[in-house]
């Protein structure tokens, strides 16, 4: 008999014959997590670990299941199609067998789903299609098993309301934004909970830890919560293609943030949904919450933002830095339009403090992180570069936004009278 300690059934499922030592993914977190737990001292938690007594045949069993290479016996592979579902923040998902392994999303099959179980259609007309969009190699089940990033239309093939991908490839698409080759480089936070109590990682059971400050890529069992899901993300990406660029603990305990990108058009939306579900994928395994709000904690704390930087081929060649501000010009005419669009409950976030400006006025700034937009101060050294949008919410819709950056600074243009007078008042931010 082996004894483990486990926080829930998937643990014990997935705990190899020698469960103490970090031999896969999963076990990697948990012994982050039983060593934090069990020193003496350490912060207590809500987390309700249990030693549990299982046979070593039948955690081998299934262990041996999980890992089973099918190739050899078959060309068939495992694709799991996965799409947004009716919050508009939450990633479903189901698989299906093909029958061959596929290298473009036109060899995969369209798909249905019953969306009145997602919040997406009426129970008398429930059928929604998946079209899929984007490939990604599969981390948790290997070899040529694939994920299939899917967008949602009615049986007519008209884009349902939820679909904001959509949107984003027409923009995408002209002729004009593509001669502009928009790139995205997007800033991913988000909190780790406490399963059932809805408390940040690390954090005692309805108290806090100290005041922020130590956290920010911080080292230490004191100051680090939640490591190894990062980590374990941030390889898990790096296997299925995804375009991540780094990773890094926040300023509040609890929090962490991924980056991806430079991704071209539509490629920033796909790759962060699918990085989005590698997380909820993983945050499932290790038995944590993940939540995307924006601003998981009242009071001297951080909230969670997708921070997105943004350039177009005219900023990043000589005399770009005009361009940028072109483009902050019409972005501060339409502050409104993009407010609104950038992630619900961030008006407890855009307060003008904890790094953030007002929800309510527009600004800009070089190395200001308290503005609207951020240049950076190598951005205005060498005349062009590009500009970071820091008002998107962490639950924001990548479609959504990059499409709306696209939109705003390619193919829309303000009238005359509106421009002269917006620069005139932005010239009071220089």
């Amino acid at each position: 008999m082996a004894q483990c300690l486990a926080p829930s059934v998937q643990w014990q499922m997935r705990l190899t014959k020698s469960s103490m030592e970090p031999s896969s993914m999963t076990s990697k977190i948990w012994n982050s997590f039983s060593l934090k737990q069990n020193k003496k001292g350490a912060l207590k938690t809500s987390t309700k670990f249990r030693i549990c007594a299982s046979s070593n045949g039948t955690i081998n069993r299934m262990e041996d299941l999980l890992n089973l290479d099918v190739s050899p016996y078959t060309d068939k592979i495992i694709a799991e199609y996965i799409w947004i579902g009716g919050s508009g923040t939450d990633v479903r998902s189901k698989s299906r067998t093909i029958s061959k392994p596929v290298e473009h999303p036109s060899e995969l099959p369209k798909w249905n789903y019953d969306g009145s179980s997602t919040g997406q259609a009426p129970g008398e007309d429930s059928e929604v299609i998946l079209y899929p969009q984007a490939i990604f190699k599969d981390p948790f089940r290997g070899g040529n098993n694939i994920l299939v990033i899917c967008d949602t239309y009615t049986p007519q093939g008209e884009p349902i309301p939820t679909n904001k991908r959509a949107k984003a490839a027409e923009i995408f698409s002209d002729p004009k934004v593509v001669a502009q080759v928009p790139w995205f480089g997007i800033e991913q936070e988000y909190t780790l909970l406490q399963p059932n109590v809805n408390w940040p990682l690390g954090w005692p059971t309805g108290g806090y830890p100290g005041p922020q400050g130590p956290y920010y890529c911080g080292a230490g069992a004191d100051k680090s919560f939640g490591r190894d899901i990062s980590d374990a993300h941030y390889k898990a990406c790096l296997y299925a293609g995804i375009n991540i660029s780094g990773t890094n603990g926040e300023v509040m305990p609890g929090q962490w943030e991924f980056q991806v990108g430079p991704s071209v058009g539509i490629e920033a939306g796909d790759h962060i949904w699918c990085a989005r579900y590698l997380l909820e994928r993983i945050t499932e395994q290790a038995g944590v919450v993940l939540t995307l709000d924006p601003k998981p904690i009242e009071g001297d704390w951080n909230g969670a933002g997708c921070h997105t930087n943004y350039s177009t081929k005219a900023m990043r060649e000589d005399g770009g830095f005009e361009v940028i501000k072109k483009a902050i010009l019409n972005l501060s005419l339409r502050h409104t339009e993009h407010i609104s669009a950038y992630g619900e409950g961030n008006e407890r976030r855009l307060t003008g403090k904890h790094e953030t400006a007002s929800i309510n006025q527009f600004s800009w700034g070089v190395a200001n992180r308290g503005c609207s937009i951020r240049v950076g101060r190598d951005t205005e050294a060498a005349g062009k570069g590009y500009l970071e949008d820091r008002r998107p919410a962490s639950n924001m819709d990548p479609y959504t936004v990059t499409g709306l950056l696209a939109e705003t600074t390619i193919l829309w243009e303000p009238s005359l009278e509106a421009e002269a007078l917006a620069a005139q008042k932005l010239a009071l931010n220089v």
